[in-house]
């Protein structure tokens, strides 16, 4: 769903669509004064970024508010760098610090919480190799970002080819890695499950709020003890 989300943001880009002139306070002379910001690559990125961290949190088995704190950071990073793309006046460069400071907080996230979570599940070697790719990719988009939508440095069109082949290895490269390791992951042992103590190996009291317990037991009923009855032929007095 997340590489149809960007064939359509990349259509509209390259159809010059989804699109608004901003004025421009750094490299005027270089690049003019008013320069396209392409609205829908951050549209894109909202879609395809969670996508990525959703697979890697179910992956690692970290806990579902790990999952979504990465999710909320990952919008933080894109909103900030999309509302300092619109801002006409050097003020920008704070959202761009807002922005790359979510960025450092998700790549520790992802980089300790997720390893530590992965290597309790058993598949650590898988992990490393996609989280140091995805956090690989993400370190160009700060530089991307402040030489094109930012510093106004480099044109539109090579804006447009940077954050494309970057979009590509991110998200397409990521998804065919998954599909090849994930042929060798014991699914059993990920435990893909909601629990409020994330996805661990399962066994017996793992996860005990999935067990109602059970109703105490009856107390059997104890039946009055029998009156002898008075023999035979004795009166009452």
């Amino acid at each position: 769903m997340a590489n149809f989300v960007g064939v359509i943001a990349y259509f509209a880009m390259a159809s010059d669509l989804a699109f608004a002139p901003i004025q421009q306070a750094n490299q005027i002379g270089r690049s003019g004064n008013v320069r396209q910001i392409f609205w829908a690559k951050y549209v894109f990125w909202v879609v395809a970024w969670p996508a990525v961290l959703l697979a890697l949190g179910i992956l690692s088995g970290i806990s579902w508010a790990s999952v979504v704190y990465n999710i909320a950071l990952a919008w933080i990073w894109i909103i900030s760098y999309l509302v300092g793309a619109f801002t006409a006046t050097s003020y920008k460069w704070g959202f761009f610090a807002f922005g790359t400071v979510a960025y450092i907080l998700l790549a520790v996230s992802t980089l300790t919480d997720g390893l530590k979570g992965a290597d309790r599940v058993g598949v650590k070697r898988d992990y490393l190799p996609l989280a140091g790719w995805l956090n690989l990719l993400w370190l160009l988009y700060p530089i991307a970002w402040a030489l094109s939508d930012g510093g106004n440095y480099i044109g539109v069109t090579a804006g447009f080819i940077w954050f494309g082949i970057l979009d590509i290895l991110l998200l397409t490269g990521i998804g065919f890695a998954v599909l090849f390791f994930s042929r060798r992951w014991d699914y059993g042992r990920l435990n893909i499950a909601f629990t409020q103590y994330g996805r661990v190996a399962a066994r017996e009291g793992t996860f005990p709020e999935k067990h109602a317990a059970a109703p105490p037991a009856a107390t059997p009923a104890t039946a009055a003890p029998a009156t002898a009855a008075p023999p035979a032929g004795e009166g009452v007095v």
